[in-house]
């Protein structure tokens, strides 16, 4: 599976249209609320709406990831990316191909 990347320019906001609509409602909707536990967080989140019947799916992931975990030099350099022509520090795609020696 070939990955594509695309990070956002600094000072450029991540937000796409929906989100900002969807955002502050999700916001309104917890207003008040005590934010305890990640079940309330992600039901408020999940119970949203928006008064043109947008609707918020929210799950939460619970599984586990490990930290700490460092890439040498070597093992990155084996790793197939294409770098885009514009900005290919943040727009480049990663294919499954590991680049043979």
């Amino acid at each position: 599976m070939e990955i594509s990347v695309c990070h956002f320019l600094p000072c450029t906001s991540k937000w796409d249209k929906i989100e900002h609509r969807l955002f502050s409602c999700i916001t309104q909707n917890w207003r008040g609320k005590p934010l305890v536990t990640h079940w309330v967080i992600v039901n408020l989140i999940a119970n949203t709406t928006t008064k043109t019947d947008l609707i918020v799916a929210c799950e939460l992931d619970t599984n586990k990831y490990p930290k700490g975990i460092e890439i040498s030099d070597e093992q990155l350099s084996k790793v197939n990316i294409k770098r885009e022509e514009f900005h290919g520090e943040w727009n480049y795609t990663i294919y499954p191909d590991i680049i043979s020696e």
